[in-house]
């Protein structure tokens, strides 16, 4: 009997996915429109942070956002609520985004100009940070209530983002939460990483964001 033949499905797919991802950032570049990939656990505060961060670039920056959920349009329908461009995709079961996903959600905004582009990946800290979305930058959050331990038990997703957002400090005085710790394991992993403390709640470190993050857009588009 001959040997069975080994196929290496995750590699294929992960080969053709990033393909498309190539893809999307070239057509992004042409129209000039930079596209961040901000990543979490649920109830991390993405949703809190784009509309905090929509409320600061008003009029400054075109944004729009693509939202992904297994099922629900919740995020979306609150973006948009706010006079935020925004489209949904709803995975269905899958729990990550990847470059065809967001293809698709390019193609229903097609029709707009935008500066800056945010994708809301599905919360998760291990699925999405597998697949590239053709992002130019790679954002996540963990939030004080998590755990310093994280980046320890998902070493992949705090290796491959540009920024790490340490969200809910105000919790903080009520928590074991160790910082130092957790800039210690991070810095690690990826020494290149930006860590910002913020607090979507208060306010706290927002200011610290928006200031890079009109910096990046700005530098990505005189590019």
């Amino acid at each position: 009997m001959d040997d069975v033949r080994m196929i290496e499905v995750k590699e294929e797919i992960l080969a053709d996915n990033n393909q498309v991802a190539a893809g999307i950032r070239e057509r992004l570049r042409l129209k000039k429109t930079m596209l961040l990939n901000l990543m979490s656990s649920p109830g991390s505060g993405k949703t809190s942070l784009i509309l905090k961060t929509a409320q600061a670039l008003q009029g400054a920056i075109r944004m729009g956002v693509i939202e992904a959920d297994i099922e629900s349009k919740v995020d979306a329908e609150k973006v948009a609520a706010q006079g935020i461009a925004a489209v949904q995709l709803r995975t269905g079961g899958f729990c990550h985004l990847d470059a065809t996903m967001v293809t698709q959600g390019l193609d229903a905004l097609d029709h707009m100009d935008f500066d800056l582009l945010l994708i809301e990946n599905v919360g998760n800290l291990v699925c999405p940070a597998e697949f590239d979305t053709g992002a130019h930058k790679n954002v996540m959050i963990l939030s004080i209530p998590e755990g310093h331990d994280k980046p320890i038990k998902y070493p992949l997703m705090f290796s491959i983002c540009d920024v790490l957002l340490v969200n809910k400090m105000d919790y903080l005085p009520l928590s074991d939460f160790d910082l130092a710790a957790l800039r210690k394991i991070v810095v690690a992993l990826n020494p290149k990483i930006k860590i910002m403390e913020i607090s979507c709640k208060t306010g706290e470190g927002i200011s610290d964001w928006i200031d890079w993050l009109t910096s990046e857009v700005a530098a990505f588009r005189s590019a």
